[in-house]
């Protein structure tokens, strides 16, 4: 999790169902061979996009710059791709989302 997102695993409390999903899917399914999680987060990002799920890519555009899988040019030219896919509603959110979270990441 820290590698993707760039943060630790924090459990839930009772059940732990935060913690079950997390140690599934980051110790079995992002740790895979085969494609990057560069290429995963990529995967990701189009899905979500496609989807209309703004609040979860929010999460991962913030963590692929924070992480340096993705630079903010490279951020600008999935929105321009995806817009093509995704309709111009949805690529025009998207657009808002990567412009703002560039400025804000940069500035800090």
């Amino acid at each position: 999790m820290k590698q993707v997102y760039g943060w630790d695993h924090v459990g839930d409390g009772p059940g732990d169902f935060f913690g079950m999903t997390v140690e599934h899917l980051f110790a079995e399914v992002w740790s895979r061979e085969g494609i990057s999680t560069r290429d995963r987060r990529l995967l990701l990002v189009g899905l979500l996009v496609g989807q209309g799920m703004d609040d979860v890519v929010g999460l991962q555009l913030d963590a692929a710059l924070r992480t340096g899988d993705l630079t903010p040019d490279e951020l600008r030219e999935i929105v321009i791709f995806l817009t093509h896919y995704a309709g111009w509603p949805r690529g025009a959110k998207l657009n808002g989302q990567v412009e703002e979270l560039i400025a804000r990441v940069m500035k800090s």
